[in-house]
């Protein structure tokens, strides 16, 4: 009947009749959001003999490890275990190696399509999160429309446990589950690397002058340039690290298309990088983008310096923002990131050999044929947080405290991007810099509390929470690695499936049998 129903829908999707809503019957677990947890999640579970309905709002699996982000950050490979190291090993095989942690996008999402099928996992793409209907602390099903847009054929999905696999967390915050947004004060944990942070990462040299006209405020300040002031060290507040994309170009000729100007280019984005090129004397595209080669030469291009993809500001809305707002977000970003390579290429006042450099690279042809050669994953480093049965903090990342229940090991640098460009005076001079990057590390791999991907338990019942985990914003920053997420998310796939064959609730699963299972590894 499942299958018959969901038949149905597809039929009224293409035939565009008007809004209906179609129930597919019970099934066991419900995953939400096919990113790379999500993926590995809706396999283990299926593997396990659950039925299992995977709902992607986009139209591709993989999330950011399909979207870009082939240059694996992990800190320690020897901390992953599992089927997330058994996709890593099938990387390798592609590649005619044991494993391989550096990949192409393309060859990553044929990789999680292929443990879609092995594990026949029902899939619905292009659909979002609606409504969430509970029972006091229980959540009895889900209703998700097209993302499109609020209109045609709704689905409803019951299901005994549900897994929220997105960047965002929109069901554990639908299901009234409690969570955090920005940064916690040094204070609350007593944490020191939390809260406002203004540190050397990522920074500008002492000088740069923050005004339209040098030295003139009345002028007005730079584009990408807040007016806030800092606020005191270590303080809480709601600002969210900088997102921007991981992008994938190429240097091979045969496969490359020229970076073009994207409507709604404007070059006066970009007078602020001008002065620190020349303030640092900079002479190459390296020191504007972290340009890391990737297989069949291509890129995995990452943030690098004060001034790169990363665009700082423009994220703090973005965990709050209804799906429209979102939208512009993204796309305001997209651009962003396309007018940068653009810039650098052409701009006649970039030094001529970084616009030499610049110009070797294109867009690959044989990557995201459905967007335009461009990864639709934008890199969420941060979203909302689930405030949940424990925190994971900056103790635990420093291994001044353990975890019995751990189910899944971190081993990344504590990492914050930087959350705000402002202007301080120093010795009587205006100057900008980035608030807001941290890179703490130094200390060994250390387990991640089941807890911290539990709800509390008077909140919700059956709904565990991989990606969007309970942790302080420092601490988020060591676990929030995409092979971690994969760890998890078969962590709560188990333990989802433990649930579901004892008919308890995901609080109460026996952390012993679960860390045993999950040594034995689904088949």
């Amino acid at each position: 009947m499942r299958f018959l129903l969901l038949n149905i829908f597809l039929g009224l999707t293409i035939a565009g009749e008007a809004r209906k809503t179609v129930k597919i019957s019970q099934v066991d677990i419900c995953v939400y959001g096919g990113t790379s947890a999500g993926v590995i999640a809706a396999y283990s579970a299926a593997k396990l003999g659950k039925t299992v309905l995977l709902i992607e709002p986009g139209n591709r699996l993989g999330g950011l490890t399909s979207g870009g982000l082939g240059y694996t950050d992990i800190g320690n490979k020897y901390a992953i275990s599992g089927i997330a190291l058994d996709f890593y090993r099938k990387i390798g095989m592609h590649y005619g190696r044991f494993e391989q942690w550096i990949f192409e996008p393309s060859v990553a999402e044929r990789l999680f399509q292929a443990y879609i099928r092995t594990a026949q996992v029902d899939v619905v793409y292009n659909y979002r999160l609606k409504t969430v209907y509970k029972n006091n602390s229980t959540i009895k099903g889900i209703e998700v429309e097209p993302a499109a847009g609020p209109y045609g054929t709704t689905i409803r999905c019951e299901a005994s446990m549900f897994i929220d696999c997105t960047y965002e967390g929109d069901l554990m915050a639908k299901a009234g589950v409690s969570y955090r947004v920005g940064r916690e004060g040094n204070a609350e944990y007593n944490e020191t690397y939390n809260g406002v942070q203004m540190m050397n990462g990522h920074q500008f040299p002492d000088g740069v002058d923050p005004y339209k006209k040098p030295g003139d405020a009345s002028s007005g300040l730079l584009w990408g340039i807040s007016n806030e002031s800092m606020a005191s060290v270590g303080s809480s507040d709601s600002k969210v690290q900088a997102y921007n994309f991981r992008i994938c170009l190429t240097n091979d000729p045969a496969n490359r298309i020229a970076v073009t100007r994207p409507a709604g280019y404007d070059a006066t984005r970009f007078e602020l990088l001008l002065r620190y090129i020349q303030k640092a004397g900079i002479s190459s595209i390296k020191s504007v983008l972290k340009l890391d080669l990737m297989p069949n030469h291509k890129t995995d291009i990452n943030n690098n310096g004060p001034f790169s993809t990363d665009m700082i500001g423009a994220a703090n809305r973005y965990p709050e923002a209804g799906y429209e707002e979102r939208k512009r977000i993204i796309k305001e970003l997209e651009l962003y990131n396309k007018s940068l390579l653009y810039f650098l290429g052409n701009d006649q006042r970039v030094p001529e050999v970084m616009r030499r450099q610049m110009r070797e690279w294109g867009y690959p042809k044989d990557e995201y044929l459905q967007n335009d050669h461009w990864s639709p994953q934008p890199y969420i480093r941060e979203s909302r947080r689930m405030v949940g049965a424990y925190v994971m903090t900056q103790h635990h990342c420093e291994g001044r405290e353990a975890v019995p229940d751990g189910v899944g090991m971190a081993a990344y640098t504590m990492d914050s991007h930087n959350c705000q460009r402002i202007v301080i005076e120093k010795n009587g001079i205006k100057m900008v810099k980035n608030e807001g990057n941290v890179e703490i590390g130094g200390f060994a791999p250390y387990p991640i509390a089941y807890r911290s991907i539990t709800p509390q338990k008077k909140e919700c019942t059956n709904l565990l929470v991989p990606v969007c985990l309970s942790a302080t914003h420092i601490a988020y920053g060591s676990i929030r690695m995409e092979p971690v997420f994969m760890v998890l998310a078969q962590s709560a796939a188990v333990a989802a499936s433990m649930a579901v064959d004892q008919k308890q609730c995901v609080q109460e699963v026996d952390i012993k049998a679960l860390q045993q299972k999950l040594k034995e590894d689904p088949p």
